[in-house]
């Protein structure tokens, strides 16, 4: 076992270090842009967002294409195709040149976390796959802690061009280890039948149709999409505009941020596996941690700038915005176990639809507002903009528990 997480689940996992990274990102360069190229909240989100919009349309195919051709083979291309986004992204200078990049960035990270999950569900026994998944969400959240105070400290000596040149760099060589440590699965008795693009729009088509579906899914997108509109962008401005923090507290407030991220990934999943073992509904964490996310929320509005209680704060809201995989987890126990891949990019694709809605909804809101003297936007629009996701988590909620069980 250890031997084929080694050359199967950890390169793959290295892929999706790649995506944890090229979300978190403009977090740390985001306010540098948005000074050098005079961009405006909504410009700012719309750049974040339009890697999200790639990233979901590019659910779909990239779930079949791992079906036809195997982990091995889609991560290496997808390597190479994320490399050039953040080649790209290096050589723009304009906002439709960084539009472009980002979405081809988003489009070669996309198969990050399936790719995981495809290749554990083929080589290991169906009682280790979520150990197995949830060690690579580890590595993968190591992405997040890159590109927040490491990128912040090489920022004065290379740049933010120099960042986007390293991520593509890295990218290659994830690639390389991908395509050369990669093995295919041994055939076994039932090999996965491929299926036609027509039939996995069909299945999909079912599961978006599930009325217990909708139950739940708006409650436990809401998690990961608000954690992926901040960490992705506008956690960064609001420590600079609302905290006042500089350049690099705010960089060692992200790296507690992406350390929250991936302790609460590890603490979530095992507590709802040990919950849901005792009789409790698999979606108690999810619950849980949603009210979790709505204190945290609640406590940012009042505006802190108490450099410990900021730290602290920021720590807590990945922590609980990552119990949203526990809760792909109890969705797809809806459905049967052959259909659970397509569950997963049924959610996923939502949520990556909702983070770019959220992030440009942001933008537009703190627009809303004159830009400050040092650049940045007024606190009231940050305010306004945790008032709307506050709002989105309790109807989600509301909706989720108190309509009837069937």
């Amino acid at each position: 076992m250890r031997r084929i997480f080694l050359r199967v689940t950890l390169p793959l996992a290295g892929m999706n270090f790649l995506t944890q990274a090229s979300r978190a990102v403009l977090s740390v360069v985001g306010p540098v842009l948005a000074v050098q190229y005079r961009l405006s909240a909504s410009e700012l989100g719309l750049l974040s967002a339009v890697m999200f919009g790639a990233y979901c349309l590019w659910q779909l195919p990239v779930g079949l294409l791992l079906d036809l051709y195997g982990p091995r083979r889609v991560q290496a291309c997808m390597g190479v195709t994320a490399a050039a986004g953040f080649a790209g992204f290096a050589l723009a200078d304009g906002m439709t040149g960084f539009m472009l990049a980002r979405a081809l960035t988003g489009i070669g990270v996309a198969a990050g976390l399936m790719a995981v999950l495809k290749a554990n569900s083929q080589w290991f026994e169906r009682h280790q796959v979520a150990g197995m998944t949830g060690l690579a969400m580890v590595v993968g959240g190591a992405g997040g802690l890159a590109v927040t105070a490491p990128a912040n400290a090489l920022l004065p000596l290379i740049g933010w061009r120099g960042v986007f040149w390293a991520l593509a760099a890295l990218a290659l060589a994830m690639a390389a280890w991908c395509w050369a440590s990669v093995r295919e699965p041994p055939r076994q008795g039932d090999p996965m039948r491929r299926r036609s693009l027509g039939e996995e729009v069909a299945v999909i088509g079912a599961i978006y149709g599930n009325r217990r579906f909708w139950r739940f899914a708006p409650a436990v997108t809401l998690l990961t999409v608000i954690n992926f509109t901040y960490q992705g962008l506008w956690a960064g401005p609001w420590l600079r505009d609302v905290a006042g923090l500089d350049g690099g507290a705010r960089a060692a407030t992200l790296f507690c941020f992406a350390l929250g991220l991936m302790s609460g990934s590890f603490t979530n999943g095992l507590l709802a596996s040990r919950l849901q073992a005792r009789g409790f509904s698999p979606m108690t964490m999810p619950f849980v941690s949603a009210f979790g996310l709505i204190a945290v929320q609640i406590a940012l509005l009042t505006g802190p700038t108490d450099r410990v209680a900021v730290t602290v704060l920021w720590a807590l809201f990945p922590f609980f915005a990552s119990a949203g995989p526990a809760g792909y987890a109890a969705i797809a126990q809806i459905f049967p176990v052959e259909q659970t891949g397509r569950v997963a990019t049924a959610i996923n694709a939502a949520t990556l639809a909702g983070a770019f809605a959220l992030q440009t909804a942001v933008g537009h809101i703190l627009d809303l507002w004159p830009r400050t003297a040092a650049g940045g936007w007024d606190k009231a629009g940050y305010g306004w903009a945790l008032a709307l996701s506050l709002a989105l988590q309790g109807v989600a909620l509301l909706w989720a528990l108190v309509k009837p069980r069937r």
